[in-house]
């Protein structure tokens, strides 16, 4: 080979690898400039609930803190329905593209798989968690007008041959459905369950007397107690509320071991970009970090924690099987 066809060559072979080297160094700055972009639009996040009740409000403060954060609207779309079944359902078969996510508790995650046979998803296959937000314990309310202030007189009213009490719940399937069930069992009486498309509609028929008792979320119960349209008679967390310091646990009222606390956590599709989850965790972290944002989930009723990705799957894989092993012992059903 002449020297001028080995120059040729040569010349050749260095631009190939230039330009490869630039193809490459292009392609990752698209790759990454199209992660940066994230969010590039709208941001739904569902709530599986009518407006009004414990989740639409959290979801709602959250929605308005992630707007000012991401630079994108978030906005709530109500998805009512079967107790989360219709809004989780949704979201689980959305693209994992992080415009698509769901508030929720474990109502959707662990009490539903628990009581029900059959769902449209699976808590651990179709949903990963970008944070746990914190947690809202239920309170036992009672309409004014049931003559009755503790669990002891509750239980002795319940007994009595003429007592005809109802509870509301904010769906069957749901946290609030399942305390009362467990109450039910712990406590050896017989309340008719009455389910509701919500908190709301179930505080309405509560303060309306249509129905006796709650079970429902401090973050609803706060402002109807607050206005004397209802009253506390105990809480479902192993201790005591920090918003609700008065009101005594059902466990110290006499029934230990009694516990149910929804924790509300956010999730997306499983399969999200790292990148856009680790913008979303960051973002929310951050929010509940922030004084003014962390007040108002307070006053709202919120016991504000941050908790990880990574633990929504470990209390999943632990809080599932113990609730499906109590809800075949207390024979509790969907309805």
């Amino acid at each position: 080979m002449n020297n001028s066809k080995r120059q040729w060559l040569q010349t050749s072979l260095h631009g190939l690898v230039i330009s490869a080297f630039t193809m490459g160094a292009l392609s990752t700055v698209t790759g990454a400039m199209a992660q940066a972009a994230y969010p590039s639009k709208p941001i739904s996040l569902v709530v599986p609930y009518p407006p009004g009740g414990a989740t639409d409000i959290i979801g709602r403060i959250m929605a308005q803190a992630m707007t000012k954060s991401l630079g994108q609207p978030v906005v709530v779309e109500n998805k009512a329905g079967a107790g989360t079944v219709i809004g989780a359902a949704e979201v689980a078969q959305a693209q994992a593209d992080g415009y698509t996510l769901l508030i929720s508790s474990n109502t959707t995650f662990t009490v539903n798989p628990a009581i029900k046979v059959k769902l449209p998803y699976d808590p651990a296959k179709n949903f990963e968690s970008v944070a746990g937000i914190g947690s809202s314990p239920l309170v036992l309310l009672a309409n004014p007008n049931v003559p009755v202030k503790t669990v002891k007189e509750l239980v002795a009213a319940a007994n009595q041959p003429s007592a005809k009490f109802a509870f509301g719940s904010f769906g069957s399937g749901t946290t609030s459905h399942l305390a009362g069930e467990m109450f039910k069992y712990m406590a050896g009486v017989d309340i008719l369950h009455v389910p509701y498309k919500g908190s709301a509609p179930a505080m309405t028929d509560l303060i309306g007397g249509q129905i006796q008792f709650t079970f429902d979320t401090n973050v609803a119960a706060l402002p109807m107690l607050r206005a004397g349209k209802v009253k506390a008679i105990a809480v479902t967390s192993a201790q005591r509320s920090s918003t609700l310091p008065e009101v005594p646990t059902i466990a110290e009222a006499g029934y230990p071991g009694y516990e149910m606390v929804p924790w509300i956590v956010i999730v997306a599709p499983r399969g999200l970009p790292k990148a856009v989850s680790q913008k979303l965790t960051n973002t929310i972290q951050d929010i509940l970090k922030d004084p003014n944002s962390k007040r108002d989930l307070e006053r709202a009723g919120l016991e504000v924690a941050f908790e990880a990705p990574q633990s929504y799957d470990k209390r999943v894989a632990t809080e599932l099987p113990l609730l499906r092993a109590y809800v075949h012992r207390a024979k509790i059903t969907a309805d």
